[in-house]
Order: structure tokens, then C-alpha cells, then sequence
């Protein structure tokens, strides 16, 4: 008999997942302690994601989990019973507090002390990672529910003098804190060592970014609510998709708008028939690479000293103020998003550059005579499916009432973090090909980057194909080594299949050559596979620096040419 393996169960709850999803976006709303919410924890219980650790275990609460979920929804998520997901943007002249996220560029507003509004312009991927995180969420609430009231019903000593400290106006003195960190970590079955690291973590981001309510106020919170749920169906937490949502599933209402924005400027300009370079990367990496030496040269001098090209560039992240300004004065144009799709750009007239000195430790040829210099379109980082959208409507040629302007786009070149399934965090990966998880979608193209590019003494160099994901908080073991074992995939992202889509629909279309080079290079943020080495553990900080600025080192190598020799 066919024995069904571990893979395919996860696969089967990924689908789900989505289908659940879909469906609840044309319903309208949900209850996450009701039928429908009980089928999306069915489907994260089956699928065990590696980002959640411990959540099928009643006994823990998962603490990593729960930081890299407050961090990417809106501070005081945990004390509203209704949320509503919609298109519209009708808030910005109204009194509602405008909250975003610590680590999702994603808009809210505060309506009351009980119900918040998400204003989705990033497509189906931004209502999928709200939906899980929300699912989550709540399945972490229920555990914290357990621990409230003993065998006969009464409130625990632990749930009691955690009330007290939650609820306490002023601050809590250092020994009172340890001591409610202690009783905290009998509720959440975790060590005091685990849980005043998590409580610390979220103090320091509350403080410094007011990223949510701390620890104590958001496992009261949690648990709370779900006691009140039980009390009275009115308390229940409700989650509306209002049906607005169907105008962005589809229909690209805010891409339309961005790619306009940027062909309009770049009509404005005068800059419509120079060939035309369109990179997806960070907003600091290329410009300080163009333009950092030179801004700093005279008024930071010790920077500019640094031999090594790498911890160059980590110095310089002290003044970037200082090199955008220079920028602006020097050919660059930034464009701050005004469609709603949270993606800014920056347009990047390269004739100036001829007077401009990049660092000595770079090969680029910037001192050309060409007399037709090249324009390079730097657009901030899409969100999943958001990248199709984008990146669809940027190639198309700009319509008018007396025709249409095309422009000569020579390159779309992707730079990013990506999760890795070869290699360690810092290292690099070449894509030669696009595989969508859950279907049999896949893009073949040639890559105009090899490993040879790259002198990576401190890194590996991948390449193979890719896994574009439908989130990051969707991933299992089990399906990562199938994937990796029958596809010989590298890495994971969210991205790059739908980037590619485009583009070769815009070639079949006609808007851009069959010639035009592409390029995808990542660097590892995390691996999965590996213990310690999810998103979940955090940040790289530092170690991303240098295969960041590897990749785009090779990206302005390719669009000016290195020096002659």
C-alpha cells in the first residue's frame, strides 16, 4: 500500500492553506476560534513550520515565534477583537493612529481600543503572511488560556501577580522584574533564561521603536482575550476581508499607479531614450557604492581610508545622510512611493558619475565619454506576489493620449536575502531557474552572472534553481528536502518566480528584447535545515554587509564594464 510520506502532508496543508485563505477572502470574515480558524490551525499544526518551533507542543509557548510575529504586526494586535484587512486607504486625514509594523512595511490604523484596520496593497501574499501570523497568534493565546485558572476553575497565583505587573502604570524595579520574569516563565512552560531573552528583545524594540507593548502586557493580553471569548460570543475575535479586497487580486490598481509614477519621471527628466538598467535591491547599497567615496572623502577622511572595499562600507552606514546628499547633488533622484504600494525608488542619472571617484577597491568603469550613459532604476524590495504586479506594469511601454513611449531597458537585475538549503547564512546563490512551490510553474532563463564574477574567499558561491514560496512563515522541513532532493534547489525566496513571470511575459509581449540580460543573485539570511539559522533567530546584522555589497558590486560591474586593465 501507497504510504503517504511526511512531504506530501505539508504540501497538502500548504495548499490548504491557500485554498482556506482564498475562500475566506470571498466570505468576508472569520472567527479564529471558529470552524474556520480551527481548519488554518489544522493546517499549521500538519504543516509544523520550522519558524514556529514548538507550536505543536501544548505545554510551551513558542517564544522565537512570537518575537518574529510582533515584529511583524502592528503594536497592539493582541488587545483587539475586531481586525479588518481592507483595500481602501480612507484614513489619512482622520484622527486614527497610522502604525506600522517593526519589520513588515505594512500599513494600520488604530480605530479603538478594540478594532484595527490593515490596508492591504500587497496582494494576495500580505493577506496570506497576515493570516498565519493571526492564526499563530491565537493558537499561542489558547496555550496561555491553559495556564490561567487550575482544575477547579479558580485564576492561578501565576496568572494573578502577572495581572498585577501587566496592568501597573508605573515602571517595575530591576529585582520586581526578575521576579515576575520567574512567575512569567511557569505560565509560558519556559526557562527564566528564554524568557527574560524574549523579554528583553521586545523592551528594547517597544523603547526604542515603540514596536509593541511588552511581554508582560502582550501574554496578558493573549490570554485575556481568549478567557473573555468564553464568557461571551461578542468578545469573540473577528477578522473581516472586506470586499474591496477583490479590486488588488487581479487587478494591479496599485501597480498601475507606481509604474506610471517612475515612466512619468523619467519622461520628466529627459531620460526616456538612454538605456535603461532596472535593479530590485535595498535603497542604500548601489547609491553608496556609486557615491560613497566621493562624499566622504574630504569631510570623513578616516573612512575613506579603509583599504578593505567591505568594512569601507560598514563605516559608512554611520553617514549615510552625508552620501545621499552628495547623491541628490550628483545624479541621483529619489522617489518615495506615492501609489500606496510602500516601494520606493531611486532614479540614477549616471552622466554626472563621470566626475564622481568610487572607492579604489572598485572595478567599475564609471570616467566613460559615452554620449548615451546609462540610467539605473533602483526599486525597493516587492513583497511575494507584489513583484509580478510591479514589475509587470514597470516594463510596460508608458500609454499617452498620442501614443505610447517605449524605453530601451537593457537589464532587470534582483538582488536579496534568500533562505539557503546548501550552504551557511552569508553565503551566496545564483538562480538559473524559478520553481513555484505547491504547482508545476517553473521559469528556466540564463543568468548573466557566474560564480567567476565573484571573488568569494569568505563565501560560497551556489548555483541551481530556486523555490518561490507563498510565505515564510509556511516552511517545512520535510518539503524543503523533497524540493532539494527533486528539483536540486539551492535556496527559498518569495519573489523571484513572480519577478521572472513578468518578464517573460513581457518579452512574449513584445515590451522589452528577447536579449535583455537577467540577473538574480541572493545572499543567505538564514537556512532552515539548520538549528539556530531560521528567520526566527533574527537579523544578521554585520555579516550581511559584505555578500550584499559582493552582489551588487558584480551588478554595477555588469551595467558599466570594469576598467580596462
Amino acid at each position: 500500500m501507497y504510504e503517504v510520506s511526511e512531504a506530501h502532508k505539508a504540501r497538502y496543508a500548504i495548499h490548504q492553506f491557500k485554498v482556506i485563505t482564498d475562500s475566506l477572502a470571498i466570505r468576508g470574515f472569520y472567527r479564529p476560534s471558529g470552524k474556520f480558524g480551527k481548519a488554518l490551525e489544522n493546517c499549521l499544526r500538519s504543516l509544523s513550520p520550522e519558524i514556529y518551533g514548538s507550536l505543536n507542543d501544548p505545554r510551551v509557548v513558542e517564544l522565537k515565534g512570537l518575537e518574529y510575529v510582533i515584529d511583524r504586526l502592528p503594536r497592539g494586535i493582541e488587545e483587539c477583537t475586531r481586525v479588518i484587512l481592507t483595500e481602501e486607504d480612507p484614513f489619512k486625514d482622520s484622527p486614527f493612529e497610522r502604525i506600522e509594523p517593526f519589520k513588515r512595511r505594512r500599513t494600520s490604523y488604530r480605530i479603538s481600543d478594540k478594532e484595527i484596520c490593515f490596508v492591504i496593497s500587497r496582494g494576495l501574499s500580505e493577506i496570506y503572511d497576515i493570516l498565519t501570523h493571526m492564526t499563530f497568534l491565537n493558537m499561542e493565546a489558547a496555550k496561555i488560556h491553559s495556564k490561567m485558572r487550575d482544575d477547579s476553575g479558580n485564576i492561578t497565583v501565576e496568572w494573578a501577580e502577572l495581572e498585577k505587573v501587566a496592568l501597573r502604570k508605573e515602571p517595575v524595579s530591576r529585582d520586581k522584574v526578575d521576579q515576575a520574569l520567574w512567575n512569567l516563565s511557569i505560565i509560558l512552560g519556559r526557562s527564566y533564561g528564554e524568557t527574560k531573552a524574549t523579554y528583553e528583545y521586545l523592551e528594547k524594540t517597544k523603547v526604542e521603536y515603540k514596536a509593541n507593548n511588552g511581554l508582560f502586557s502582550l501574554v496578558y493580553r493573549l490570554g485575556k482575550r481568549i478567557d473573555e471569548e468564553s464568557s461571551s460570543r461578542e468578545n469573540m475575535l473577528v477578522i473581516y476581508l472586506t470586499p474591496s479586497l477583490m479590486n488588488i487580486i487581479g487587478h494591479q490598481k496599485y501597480g498601475r499607479q507606481w509604474g506610471a509614477d517612475i515612466k512619468e519621471k523619467l519622461v520628466e527628466l529627459g531620460l526616456k531614450d538612454r538605456p535603461l538598467h532596472i535593479v530590485s535591491a535595498n535603497l542604500h547599497s548601489v547609491v553608496n557604492t556609486l557615491y560613497g567615496y566621493a562624499a566622504v572623502k574630504e569631510v570623513h577622511p578616516d573612512v575613506a581610508a579603509l583599504d578593505d572595499v567591505y568594512a569601507f562600507f560598514d563605516a559608512l552606514k554611520a553617514h549615510g545622510d552625508d552620501v545621499l546628499a552628495f547623491a541628490e547633488k550628483n545624479g541621483v533622484h529619489p522617489m518615495p512611493d506615492q501609489s500606496g504600494s510602500h516601494i520606493d525608488c531611486q532614479i540614477i542619472d549616471t552622466a554626472p558619475l563621470k566626475c564622481v571617484e568610487v572607492h579604489p577597491g572598485l572595478d567599475i568603469e564609471t570616467c566613460t565619454q559615452d554620449a548615451n550613459p546609462p540610467v539605473i532604476l533602483v526599486m525597493d524590495y516587492a513583497f511575494g506576489a507584489q513583484a509580478f504586479e510591479l514589475m509587470e506594469n514597470l516594463l510596460k511601454p508608458l500609454k499617452k493620449d498620442n501614443g505610447e513611449i517605449r524605453f530601451d531597458i537593457r537589464s532587470v537585475s534582483i538582488m536579496g536575502k534568500a533562505g539557503i538549503l546548501t550552504g551557511k547564512q552569508g553565503d551566496i546563490m545564483l538562480a538559473t531557474a524559478h520553481v513555484f512551490e505547491g504547482t508545476s510553474d517553473n521559469y528556466n532563463f540564463r543568468n548573466d552572472m557566474v560564480p567567476e564574477d565573484f571573488n568569494a574567499q569568505q563565501h560560497s558561491v551556489f548555483v541551481g534553481p530556486m523555490v518561490t514560496v507563498l510565505g515564510t512563515s509556511l516552511q517545512n522541513r520535510d518539503v524543503l528536502l523533497k524540493l532539494k532532493d527533486d528539483w536540486k534547489t539551492i535556496g527559498l525566496e518569495m519573489e523571484g518566480g513572480h519577478y521572472q513571470r513578468a518578464i517573460s511575459a513581457a518579452i512574449i509581449k513584445g515590451n522589452i528584447p528577447s536579449g535583455t540580460r537577467v540577473r538574480y543573485a541572493y545572499y543567505a539570511s538564514d537556512n532552515p535545515l539548520q538549528s539556530g539559522q531560521t528567520l526566527a533567530a533574527g537579523a544578521m546584522g554585520k555579516e550581511g554587509v559584505r555578500p550584499t555589497y559582493m552582489i551588487t558590486k558584480v551588478i554595477l560591474e555588469k551595467i558599466f564594464g570594469k576598467p580596462a586593465e
